[in-house]
């Protein structure tokens, strides 16, 4: 079931306490990942080995370095790189600077995956921006990146664990 939306401004008019940001940005984002997942899957993909992927093609790079720029535990690294390895689009190679660490090095036909898989991902942002008017896309990435960046950048200490929502798995 889903929420309803949340109170917002009028066209030209100021934003205050009515304005559920969290909800917006959660639920835009929830949407925007079925929609990710939805597009990849149509060459058999999904958003995060598509992301464990396209780092490791950029470098050499192990799976701790890997994990930590696509935001996974170690757990769930080591699945995906079972899974890539498995459908024969990367390899684990040992480092040569850490005999402790293993490289993930992407194969001739995981290299063509990550162009396949760089192409949708690049339409389905394409399609973001462009529902929105020309001269707010401009607008909307610098406000959205400059968070990113810079108050949003880093989450505080909070007493409390705070988890991510559960994605569906329909």
């Amino acid at each position: 079931m889903t929420s309803p939306p949340p109170a917002a401004a009028p066209p030209g008019g100021a934003l205050g306490a009515t304005t559920d940001v969290s909800f917006l940005l959660q639920h835009t984002a929830h949407v925007l990942t079925t929609r990710m997942t939805a597009a990849l899957a149509e060459i058999g993909m999904s958003p995060r080995e598509h992301c464990v992927l396209a780092h490791a093609a950029q470098q050499d790079r192990t799976q701790a370095q890997i994990a930590e720029l696509s935001d996974l535990d170690k757990t769930t690294m080591v699945v995906t790189a079972d899974s890539l390895e498995k459908a024969g689009l990367a390899e684990r190679v040992p480092s040569p600077t850490d005999r402790r660490a293993r490289i993930i090095r992407v194969t001739e036909s995981g290299a063509e995956v990550v162009r396949k898989g760089q192409a949708i991902v690049d339409r389905v942002h394409q399609e973001v921006l462009d529902a929105l008017a020309e001269p707010e896309r401009a607008v909307f990435v610098a406000a959205l990146s400059g968070l990113a960046t810079g108050l949003l950048a880093e989450p505080v200490e909070c007493p409390e664990v705070v988890r991510r929502p559960r994605q569906s798995r329909k």
